[in-house]
């Protein structure tokens, strides 16, 4: 005889998608459970991606802001220094208060926490191993949010101490004098700005032509100038290739554009090397198998519009499905897939999920890129408005970037916004919430904003998409 369901819905992961999705379900009336391996809730954006990073960035600016620029707008500082182990514990704390955050949440939703790692037994069964035993467990249906780990190049294995991954690079507890980021991505841009900010001097070697493939390219260009000033130094159009180690210390051969003429490889001294090309898909010791769960050529488990696996009873969602490995899409998903399973009308835009990169200035962009509306032959036309026409800007003494609007040429719909500039994190929501709309840059353009203030620039850039910019 069938074992009868121990619960509505047992999600297997507690980072942003797969506890926000445990939340909901409890809202709807579900009896839910949520497996986590890690003694500490909020997978790896709290623990060890998002929340670590994102404090040490804030920090670290803070304390170049004070350093290098104070003097320039009349604040005189003098011996201005960092205490690492300060800022390390700090970012501990942060990390400390929000995951106990999400556990005060389970206990008011009376979402149950089961600790230890879930492996299928079946299609409706899972068991749970921990230090206290094995614990099987049955469920009417399954949630898969066990996000992705970091990617590792088969010539440049982790050892955590020379040749490192992100959730390294957030806990060293000495800045190395000479540090070589292998991608240049967002997680390797964002940790090469904490670090050069340090004292190290960082390198970083991207396959690619430009930072952050996939970007809009006039702004990723933008960025990348931004950081050279701020003493990162890039190599493009290369491949690493290995790293040896001799009396001298640590090496790291590349090859690609920026070798050395007529060299095979080129070597690079580091003291650390973080390799920061990618996550992929985790699904390790779930035994997918067993409850026949499918999944494609890179590892990610497939599904459909409603979430669902090759199961009819399991689903999936964040990392470990195709699509940006994000926490607010895992989110976005976590919350449409229980909202499917109770019969409500769950749905994500995938076209308007915004990405941003922490660096200084800030990166964010919802939609199209120039280069994707050029490639599929739409046509378009854009407004730019820079910083350092923007009043609220400079009195912030931020005035680098700009924003990019892109707006369909017949109908004037926006398909596309790019901003480089202070607080862009935040700014890319107004543009967000006009995409979602079906916004017009004529909409934009025409609604009021605060004078002075940062979002006047996507005002001023709606309006350049017209020709009719009033401040440049």
């Amino acid at each position: 005889m069938a074992k009868t369901a121990d619960y509505d819905l047992v999600v297997i992961g507690s980072g942003p998608g797969g506890y926000t999705a445990a939340i909901r379900a409890a809202q709807l009336g579900m009896k839910v459970a949520c497996v986590e391996k890690e003694p500490k809730l909020g997978g790896t954006c709290l623990r060890v991606g998002c929340i670590p990073s994102k404090t040490l960035l804030e920090t670290t600016e803070k304390f170049v802001t004070a350093r290098d620029r104070f003097g320039r707008i009349g604040i005189t500082c003098q011996n201005v220094a960092m205490d690492l182990p300060v800022l390390m514990a700090r970012k501990d704390k942060v990390v400390d208060t929000l995951t106990t955050g999400i556990a005060g949440l389970f206990k008011k939703n009376k979402v149950e926490r089961i600790t230890g790692t879930a492996a299928f037994t079946g299609p409706k069964t899972i068991k749970v191993t921990s230090a206290a035993g094995e614990k099987s467990i049955a469920a009417e249906k399954f949630l898969i949010a066990t996000g992705s780990v970091p990617i590792e190049l088969p010539n440049l294995k982790f050892d955590g101490r020379k040749i490192i991954h992100s959730d390294h690079a957030i806990a060293l507890d000495r800045v190395p004098e000479k540090m070589v980021v292998i991608g240049a991505g967002a997680i390797g841009l964002e940790l090469s700005s904490v670090w050069s900010r340090l004292g190290a001097k960082v390198t970083v070697l991207e396959i690619y032509h430009t930072t952050l493939p996939g970007a809009d390219e006039e702004m990723s260009k933008l960025m990348e100038k931004s950081l050279r000033e701020q003493g990162i130094t890039f190599h493009f159009t290369s491949q690493a290739t290995g790293i040896k180690e001799d009396k001298s210390g640590l090496k790291v051969r590349f090859v690609g554009k920026d070798a050395k003429p007529g060299a095979v490889e080129t070597e690079l001294p580091a003291d650390v090397v973080l390799v920061a090309v990618g996550r992929k898909a985790y699904t390790g010791g779930l035994n997918l198998a067993a409850a026949g769960v499918q999944t494609d050529s890179r590892g990610r488990i497939t599904i459909n519009h409603a979430f669902q696996t090759s199961a009819a009873d399991i689903f999936a969602i964040g990392d470990v499905v195709a699509g940006p490995m994000l926490a607010h899409k895992a989110e976005e998903e976590g919350v449409a897939a229980v909202e499917l399973m109770a019969g409500k009308a769950g749905h994500v835009n995938y076209d308007t999920i915004p990405l941003v990169v922490y660096t200084a200035p800030e990166l964010a962009w919802v939609g199209k890129t120039q280069e994707e509306l050029t490639t599929q032959g739409v046509k378009f036309r854009i407004g730019k408005f820079r910083f350092t026409a923007n009043a609220r800007a400079l009195c912030m003494d931020e005035a680098h970037g700009m924003v990019k609007i892109l707006a369909d040429e017949y109908s004037d719909r926006v398909l596309g916004v790019h901003i480089l500039g202070p607080q862009a994190s935040s700014l890319i929501s107004e543009a967000v919430m006009a995409m979602v709309m079906g916004a017009s840059s004529e909409d934009i353009a025409r609604t009021c904003h605060a004078h002075p203030s940062l979002p006047e620039a996507i005002r001023e850039a709606a309006l350049a998409v017209d020709g009719r910019a009033i401040n440049s």
